[in-house]
């Protein structure tokens, strides 16, 4: 992939909330942000921290696939390789372990 503009957009916004999730949890836990009551216990911030991964799959997924599509087409179409049989190359052929 080029750049991360050629994602989808739900797949980019969905990176945004988990990096935002996975953000808001550090600095809740960190003491930099004060969260209301429901949100500002560590379990609260364990459970952000697993949202934030959640939302970041699909993207990583994503570009996975795209990766996958660009460099081993086999994967996703095309006919497969030609294998050349030993009995098909020449006898003539030198190679250095008959020297």
């Amino acid at each position: 992939m080029r750049s991360l503009g050629t994602l989808p957009k739900p797949v980019l916004i969905l990176e945004v909330v988990g990096i935002a999730f996975l953000l808001l949890s550090y600095l809740s836990l960190n003491g930099y942000v004060a969260l209301p009551a429901p949100f500002g216990n560590a379990t609260a911030a364990i459970v952000m921290v697993f949202l934030g991964i959640a939302f970041m799959i699909p993207a990583a997924v994503f570009m996975v696939w795209a990766m996958a599509q660009n460099v081993a087409p086999l994967l996703t179409k095309g006919s497969p390789p030609v294998n050349k049989s030993l009995s098909d190359q020449p006898k003539d052929k030198h190679h250095d372990a008959d020297h």
